[in-house]
């Protein structure tokens, strides 16, 4: 059998180019080899790496004995009864956890007696993540995900945890070609004709050799579990869980410590079993394996066993270490996806776990930790994104009951005033300056001073998001993830047919009975900025940003099956708008063939328009611009809002300068030139339009005169 000969590629990348072949003999077996060798030649090891091996392998030695012994799923009490058995392995373990953190804890109490606890926060805080990396794969996992859950843990050590790196020293290769054969139950020569013979990247559950199938030629990356580290991580939880029960009651708590650490536990224990990895991977490459610059490597799920995960390897550089912005709105869109359209989504995008391939294609890996999004979930998420930018506060108060943000007993006057105060002056900087970063860290001082809890979907997901704002800004300082995602939103929840959306989109654009232009404005101006699979295309040549190209996306949105609801809103206030018009222009020129009679009053031309007619003929002005994608600001002036017109004065004013507006309409609507460029289906629909319209005006016009007559 050939040995593939490795380059050093830094832990954790998993893919790189394919090192060049040479042929080697396997290396000679030895009779007991020490679980923790370091492995030489491929891969760097770091003082820090180095740190881990010193202080934790013993975890290792002993756990390998007493793996078989352990569930294969998370069960607490079977854990228990284990190590029940081992006081002393328990007893060295906890003295080791306790000592690491009493000293660091001690320093921390006399920073704070010699008031140098701010002077002192980098270095403490530096000192702490070598401390949770020296304990191993529990507590390095256990603090990546504290770093997103600011309801745990005070929001100033978030930075800090966030840049720890689960990467340690690899094991012994002949351990992991025993494992592999042990596993597969072949030899190793009958499985692959080549394989690196050392790992091309190590991390705390296990590490990565490139092979060659003898069955079919391919290239693959073979992930070894690392012998001992589900004994390891299932000690650790045992201690740490009683841990939390303690703290909890010392330092009661709203939340339930113990519940986040069995919530984690089960995930990792699932992380843990890579036939469950390869299963998420076959799903996602089947949902989104198809997507437009999306890559999704194949599983080889009947060579996989529990601790052996065979996958097709896929070249490529990390994401982060690349400077392709397009590659990052493929990634925002493509988990936009998986959030609110499948509700099955990638849990732990770190950049290692994205690439860009040699293709130029984004490459999805690390299938161990996915998450799944309930569709109440989903549509609350789109609902307190759009309360959130259209400064509805009180509404993203309840969305937050909604998302299991807030308990349903809280205060929502003082929620709703918290949550003004975190995200006023965000909004108003507009929905394409709004960072998720910020977002998040100032939600995480609201919730910690609240003490709400935030459940751990919630967390995933607004990581998952922002690690790609991470990259993205690191070649990009102004990009924002939420200037590319609202688009998507204001997308859906405008062609979604979901009874929630649909009422959700209707109480957004009527407050208390009066139509909301600038929110249906706003909502459809961010729509034509969506990137669609369809629009996701490299270096893509059409002027997006002219007026015509805009007018043929709103026409062909609203002449759409999707985009129907928004027609109907639309024809409705049209025609509120023509029959106010019809009206207006009746008194005006009444009032003029009245000024021509002799020794007549001059009457006044708002005897039969009220407040609701002036509002609905300003909104009609303003639809019609809408649909003509014509600036506003650029060609007209804008018609004064109906505060502004009280008296009979200003409607005066305000009707003679929306008759006049409306004598200029036809000099800016290009609509017609656009109707031979549009599908033949859209042609068909806007051939209905008239009847529709005539029949909703005549409706109002009787409905008019029927009120008028006996009201």
């Amino acid at each position: 059998m050939l040995l593939l000969q490795p380059r050093a590629v830094p832990a954790p990348a998993l893919r790189g180019r394919p090192p060049p072949l040479r042929p080697r003999s396997r290396p000679r077996r030895r009779l007991a080899p020490p679980p923790l060798a370091a492995a030489s030649g491929s891969i760097a090891v770091s003082s820090d790496e180095d740190a881990f091996t010193m202080c934790s392998g013993y975890l290792f030695e002993e756990g390998a004995a007493t793996e078989s012994e352990l569930p294969t799923a998370y069960n607490l009490a079977g854990i228990a009864a284990v190590y029940r058995r081992r006081p002393l392995l328990v007893l060295r373990r906890s003295l080791q956890i306790g000592t690491s953190f009493g000293r660091w804890f001690a320093l921390r109490y006399l920073d704070r007696v010699n008031d140098r606890a701010d002077d002192m926060f980098e270095l403490r805080a530096a000192q702490l993540r070598r401390i949770l990396l020296e304990l191993g794969p529990a507590f390095v996992k256990i603090a990546q995900a504290v770093s997103s859950r600011p309801d745990v843990i005070p929001p100033a050590y978030l930075d800090e945890l966030s840049l720890l790196q689960d990467r340690i020293a690899p094991f012994s290769t002949e351990v992991a070609f025993n494992i592999i054969e042990k596993e597969l139950g072949l030899p190793l020569d009958m499985i692959f004709s080549e394989i690196s013979p050392e790992p091309v990247a190590a991390a705390s559950l296990g590490q990565v050799y490139q092979a060659r199938l003898s069955s079919n030629g391919k290239v693959v990356a073979v992930k070894v579990q690392r012998p001992g580290v589900q004994a390891a991580i299932s000690l650790d939880i045992y201690i740490l869980r009683f841990l939390a029960s303690l703290a909890r009651k010392a330092a009661k708590l709203n939340t339930d410590l113990p519940a986040v650490l069995d919530e984690w536990a089960s995930s990792l224990f699932r992380e843990m079993d890579y036939r469950e990895e390869a299963r998420n991977g076959l799903k996602f490459r089947e949902l989104f394996g198809k997507f437009r610059d999306v890559s999704v490597p194949e599983m080889y799920l009947e060579q996989t066993r529990r601790r052996v995960l065979i996958m097709e390897w896929i070249e490529g550089e990390k994401l982060s270490e690349v400077r392709d912005q397009y590659l990052v709105e493929v990634g925002v869109y493509c988990s936009l996806s998986q959030l609110l359209e499948y509700g099955f989504y990638h849990a732990d995008p770190h950049p290692g776990n994205l690439l860009r391939t040699v293709d130029g294609k984004l490459a999805y890996l690390d299938f161990g930790m996915m998450g799944e999004f309930r569709q109440e979930l989903r549509d609350g998420f789109i609902e307190a994104c759009l309360h959130l930018v259209n400064r509805d506060f009180d509404a993203l108060a309840k969305d937050f009951v909604t998302l299991g943000l807030l308990p349903p007993t809280a205060q929502k006057g003082e929620v709703t005033k918290a949550l003004t105060g975190v995200f006023e002056n965000a909004v108003n900087r507009g929905v394409e300056n709004i960072s998720f970063g910020d977002l998040s860290g100032n939600l995480g001082r609201t919730m910690y001073k609240f003490k709400f809890q935030i459940p751990s979907y919630f967390s995933l997901v607004i990581r998952s998001l922002a690690v790609l704002e991470g990259i993205a800004i690191s070649f990009n300082p102004n990009y924002k993830v939420l200037g590319s995602s609202y688009p998507w939103i204001a997308r859906k929840v405008l062609t979604d047919s979901s009874p929630k959306l649909r009422s959700t989109l209707q109480a957004l654009l009527y407050k208390d009975g009066t139509f909301q232009i600038d929110r249906l404005e706003s909502l459809l101006t961010e729509s034509l900025r969506a990137r669609t699979e369809q629009s996701l295309v490299r270096n893509q040549q059409e002027d997006v940003n002219s007026t015509r190209y805009a007018i043929k996306q709103v026409l062909s949105f609203t002449l759409t099956d999707q985009g129907a609801f928004v027609k109907d809103l639309l024809l409705q206030e049209i025609a509120k708008g023509i029959d106010a018009l019809g009206v207006a222009t009746l008194s005006s020129a009444t009032s003029a063939a009245a000024s021509r009679l002799p020794f007549a009053d001059r009457p006044s031309p708002l005897t039969s328009l009220d407040d609701e007619d002036v509002t609905n003929l300003r909104n009609l002005y303003r639809l019609l611009l809408l649909l003509s994608k014509v600036s506003q600001k650029e060609n007209s002036s804008p018609i004064p809002g109906n505060n502004d017109a009280k008296e009979n004065g200003g409607k005066t004013d305000e009707l003679s300068l929306a008759l006049y507006e409306m004598t200029s309409l036809p000099e800016i609507l290009p609509v017609l030139s656009i109707i031979p460029e549009l599908p033949p289906e859209s042609q068909q629909q806007l051939l209905l339009l008239p009847t529709d319209l005539a029949n909703r005006i005549l409706s109002r016009a009787v409905a008019r005169t029927i009120r008028r007559m006996f009201i």
